[in-house]
């Protein structure tokens, strides 16, 4: 073959193309998958054909060639996560922060009209997160009137918000 000669290149890769097919089974075992690698030698051996020096082994530069596109596909699909985990079907919705300042706002205000005791003791109890009995002793009473006053507040709170 020549360089002169592009007929003869065309001719002597498409014989070659049974020996690419076997050599591209030693990378994978899918019939689809190796007839893409195939596919992506012989593409880049026509577009790169003014590299292939006259006189050498052309077989041996077109295995050159799939052996360097299988390692190049293959360090690409590591760096790479296929799947379900970042699907954007998956991923859960967030609800616009408008309704949930204007809910905030409202629990606020129904706190706000809450008998002096109840707010205490909802303030005390779920807003600060101290225990019903921690609770007890700073208001100097039994643990069972701190939880009758959150049950309570908590009644009229639900009341108020329309719940």
């Amino acid at each position: 073959m020549t360089k002169d000669d592009p007929d003869c290149f065309d001719r002597d890769l498409i014989e070659l193309i049974p020996a690419l097919h076997r050599f591209a089974r030693r990378f994978y075992s899918h019939p689809n998958d190796i007839d893409d690698l195939v596919q992506d030698t012989v593409v880049k051996a026509i577009s790169n054909r003014e590299k292939f020096q006259a006189g050498t082994n052309l077989k041996s530069w077109l295995f050159t060639i799939m052996r360097n596109a299988f390692c190049t596909k293959f360090a690409t699909a590591k760096r790479e996560h296929v799947g379900v985990d970042d699907a954007v079907s998956k991923r859960s919705v967030v609800q616009p922060t408008q309704e949930w300042s204007l809910r905030g706002q409202e629990l606020e205000a129904a706190i706000a009209n809450l008998p002096d005791a109840y707010r205490q003791a909802i303030d005390v109890v779920f807003i600060q997160g101290v225990s019903y009995e921690d609770a007890a002793r700073q208001f100097g009473c039994a643990v069972g009137t701190v939880k009758s006053r959150v049950n309570r507040a908590r009644e009229k709170i639900s009341n108020l918000l329309g719940e």
